[in-house]
């Protein structure tokens, strides 16, 4: 009967030590913090009208690095503020336009799968606001203005892959909508939807 109990007791301790060690290497839970540096692709989805259609414009792609944070506000549902800005290229059938940088800052409402686990899903919906700054357009000599912000909605897909205790690598996929108009010498050049798809791969950590 003595041993019968160890025996038990040393089972039980065995599991416990089992399912510590697994929390301790993997899962995420409320209050938690996720803080995720990757490198992403930007590449744009240019829809062009009025004047801007006519001449073809085109945004080109570009690489840069991109900061977020995720606070778990319960052990599945995390709030994520994505950080970031590009330098983009405008081109048209006439040449090149110039130069754009973009600070697109996008909050997202996020659903994690499989928070206690090692391999974790994750899916997000949320808002994007979009600077547009330090823009030099002309066509040809002639200077041309856009509208500088710009509202729209974001869609999220990804994955966090635990390597060790508080250590992630991810990967991501956001699709972001966002648009700006443009005129010269008063003329309005029609509208332009950038609109891009985001891929990226990085590390994170858990606070």
């Amino acid at each position: 009967m003595v041993m019968a109990c160890a025996a038990l007791f040393a089972g039980a301790a065995h599991a416990a030590s089992d399912a510590s060690s697994s929390e301790s290497m993997g899962g995420i839970h409320a209050g938690d913090v996720l803080v995720r540096l990757r490198a992403i692709s930007i590449q744009p989805d240019v829809k062009a009208g009025g004047a801007l259609g006519t001449l073809g414009v085109d945004v080109n792609n570009a690489i840069v690095p991109e900061l977020d944070f995720t606070y778990m506000i319960r052990d599945e549902i995390g709030v994520e503020l994505i950080l970031g800005t590009s330098r983009h290229q405008v081109t048209s059938n006439i040449g090149g336009l110039g130069g754009v940088s973009v600070l697109p800052p996008t909050l997202l409402l996020q659903y994690h799968f499989n928070h206690a686990g090692r391999v974790r899903p994750y899916v997000g919906a949320g808002v994007n606001y979009t600077y547009f700054y330090n823009d030099k357009l002309k066509a040809g000599d002639t200077p041309v203005s856009i509208r500088h912000s710009s509202f729209g909605p974001a869609l999220q897909a990804g994955v966090d892959v635990q390597v060790a205790k508080n250590l992630f690598v991810n990967a991501d996929l956001k699709k972001i909508w966002m648009r700006t108009s443009a005129s010269a010498d008063g003329a309005d050049l029609g509208s332009l939807k950038i609109d891009p798809w985001v891929i990226g791969i990085g590390v994170g950590m858990k606070f």
